[in-house]
């Protein structure tokens, strides 16, 4: 009530990447005052055994996580970590620091509880980001999401995440490489049969077959069923940790008609999709490696059903611009009073049980 009565009007009034800044402002101020961010985890975090998971070496004390894209600096780590969130993905940071598109490039669409972004992986770059990292207590898991710098040419690509990835991955739980945004010119190529074997290739030769950490790829939603198809079978071939579904969309359709900003779309409009890709996903894994699904997730209901359909683990973003700051625990509680409900003793029998009925 105090976030949708008091806080959201305020920040909805202000343009919504000036809206941002505040926020981020303010959750840096709060780490200065004395107990606040205890007082604050006491208020936010809901905790139930029934919800811990254990996923390739990492607890994971539940299930939901903040998307890459809300911390693009890993400055507001230290903060999110206690905000109720059982992982923080931090990113997308490139090789080389950039300052991302012209504005405006974020833009609200709320009758339809989503965004619009063209942000183009605006961020400090990995040399200052591993810096930032340095100074840092682990407080919660911690991802890294790594995306190509727009300058590199699309051929050095690997090299460009390998960068990232040696200045980052010793201050991380767990990788990721995106190669699904649509702002990042050519970055989408990577995602075709061809072009990701080469990536993962690259890696390896760098890294070893095993990856330090469990290395994750984030594919996109616009990709055919077919096409998904494929890069998963590639991951399985390459023994990839895990893949997150999915990113933001290019089809803007469910906004009605009229022009639209370019950029990708994100929030309520998505989820449908995302849920049919980690449902296919979910066919072809079987649970062989984890999915994270991310998309359009702004309720305990929707967040069930995305886990019913075989995701591991959940990531919002968009939801909790619309929903606030409460929206992990009312989560995390939907989720445990359902699984008391029905005497399932642990999320986990409840993964991909869509596809066991």
């Amino acid at each position: 009530m105090i976030y949708h009565n008091l806080i959201k009007p305020i920040l909805f009034h202000l343009d919504p990447e000036s809206a941002h800044h505040f926020a981020a402002s303010m959750l840096n101020l709060s780490r200065t005052v004395p107990f606040f961010q205890q007082s604050i985890r006491a208020i936010l975090e809901y905790r139930s055994d029934r919800l811990r998971q254990s996923i390739w070496g990492m607890e994971f004390k539940n299930p939901i996580g903040m998307a890459a894209g809300f911390d693009k600096t890993a400055e507001l780590y230290p903060s999110l970590a206690y905000m109720g969130f059982g992982f923080i993905e931090i990113g997308t940071i490139t090789a080389k620091e950039q300052p991302g598109n012209e504005l405006p490039r974020l833009f609200r669409y709320p009758n339809e509880k989503a965004l619009i972004n063209r942000m183009g992986f605006n961020n400090p770059g990995a040399d200052k980001v591993q810096l930032t990292l340095q100074k840092q207590r682990k407080l919660v898991i911690r991802g890294i999401n790594a995306g190509k710098s727009k300058v590199t040419p699309i051929e050095d690509a690997t090299e460009d995440y390998i960068y990232t990835l040696r200045k980052l991955t010793p201050y991380a739980d767990y990788a990721v490489i995106n190669i699904s945004s649509p702002n990042t010119p050519g970055l989408r190529s990577l995602q075709s049969n061809k072009a990701l074997s080469q990536l993962i290739e690259g890696i390896q030769n760098e890294f070893g077959i095993k990856f330090p950490i469990p290395l994750f790829f984030k594919f996109a939603p616009d990709l055919s069923v077919s096409e998904l198809r494929e890069n998963l079978e590639i991951c399985l071939k390459y023994k990839i940790d895990g893949v997150i579904l999915t990113n933001t969309t290019l089809n803007k359709e469910s906004l009605g008609e009229g022009e639209h900003p370019e950029g990708g779309l994100s929030g309520a409009p998505l989820f449908s999709k995302a849920l049919s890709y980690v449902s296919e996903a979910y066919k072809i894994l079987r649970g062989r490696i984890p999915i994270i699904g991310v998309g359009g997730i702004d309720s305990g209901e929707k967040a069930l059903q995305m886990i019913q359909a075989g995701a591991n683990l959940i990531q919002i973003y968009t939801s909790y611009v619309y929903e606030g700051p409460f929206l992990p625990s009312q989560i995390c509680s939907y989720l445990d009073q359902y699984l008391k409900k029905e005497n399932i003793k642990h999320i986990s029998e409840i993964v991909g049980i869509d596809h066991k009925k």
